[in-house]
């Protein structure tokens, strides 16, 4: 009876789980890891922590909300801030943005619940007041990812791109001025590695300036390029710039990497979840997104 009662307790689970259980957002799994994804405002609720200590160094990836774009040869918004960790205790493709060697940017999670908030995308400068609005930040737990900053953008005599995660492009010059707007500085507040690159500062006459992107400053007229990873399974790009306004009879622009990274010229947005920048004139900034990763069998 002794033998057979010390058998079950060991079989019920009297050692522990060498895993944690988790609940929250959108749940999906990749091998032996499984990947949570918020895609708005939630909690991730640790239900036990894994009795294996490395096992609670989570992976996760936070992008804030893209800026808007401006008007008028605007500038394009800048993409949200992107950080990310890729845990040894589940591991994939990273970003060349994972923060694992710096020790502060490590999450260790223990079974409590940990809120999330995902940035909405800054509104576009259409109509007024010309320049574009910028995102929003997004958290989980100690990290927090900046809204991209806003496109400059208005026949105004002074102004500049926002600042933020990445920063907005600034307008290029118009009325027969010669002297454009500067862009605004990315990684904002300063984080290692940075989360984000400036805006483009104009000078050529009616060309507006790109967003900065998670991995790149923008150009005069295509935005930032935006950072991949794989941390969701799938390889997908986000936080890139928008794209500033052409010159007149000259084509729009898009953003320097996929259309998942940023939005382009004339009214095209930053797609939504991706945290990249919304193209001038009348593009709106995307929304960002939060996702979390572990090891669970």
């Amino acid at each position: 009876m002794s033998f057979g009662y010390k058998v079950l307790g060991f079989g019920s689970g009297g050692a522990g789980n060498p895993y944690m259980v988790a609940t929250g957002g959108t749940i999906t799994c990749s091998g032996n890891d499984k990947i949570h994804t918020f895609t708005g405002p939630g909690t991730f609720t640790v239900c036990s922590a894994a009795v294996c200590a490395a096992n609670n160094l989570v992976s996760y990836m936070v992008v804030g909300g893209g800026g808007g774009g401006g008007l008028f040869y605007g500038g394009g918004g800048g993409g949200g801030g992107f950080r990310e960790v890729s845990s040894p205790s589940a591991p994939y493709t990273a970003s060349p943005l994972d923060g694992y060697p710096t020790a502060g940017n490590r999450i260790t999670v223990t079974a409590t619940g940990y809120p999330i908030a995902v940035g909405g995308g800054g509104a576009s400068g259409s109509p007024s007041p010309y320049a574009g609005a910028s995102g929003v930040n997004s958290t989980f737990s100690s990290i927090t990812s900046a809204g991209g900053g806003g496109g400059f953008g208005g026949p105004g005599a002074s102004g500049a791109g926002g600042s933020g995660g990445s920063g907005g492009g600034g307008s290029g010059p118009c009325s027969g001025a010669t002297t454009g707007r500067a862009g605004g500085a990315g990684d904002t507040p300063p984080t290692t590695p940075p989360q984000g690159n400036p805006g483009v500062t104009v000078t050529a006459p009616q060309w507006g300036g790109a967003g900065g992107g998670a991995t790149a400053a923008g150009s005069i007229r295509v935005g930032g390029a935006g950072a991949t990873s794989s941390i969701d399974a799938t390889p997908t790009g986000r936080a890139g710039g928008g794209g500033g306004g052409p010159a007149s009879g000259i084509a729009p622009q898009p953003g320097a990497s996929s259309a998942s990274d940023g939005g382009g010229t004339n009214a095209t947005a930053g797609t939504v979840n991706t945290g990249g920048g919304g193209g001038s004139d009348t593009a709106a900034g995307g929304s960002g997104i939060v996702v979390i990763r572990y090891k669970f069998q």
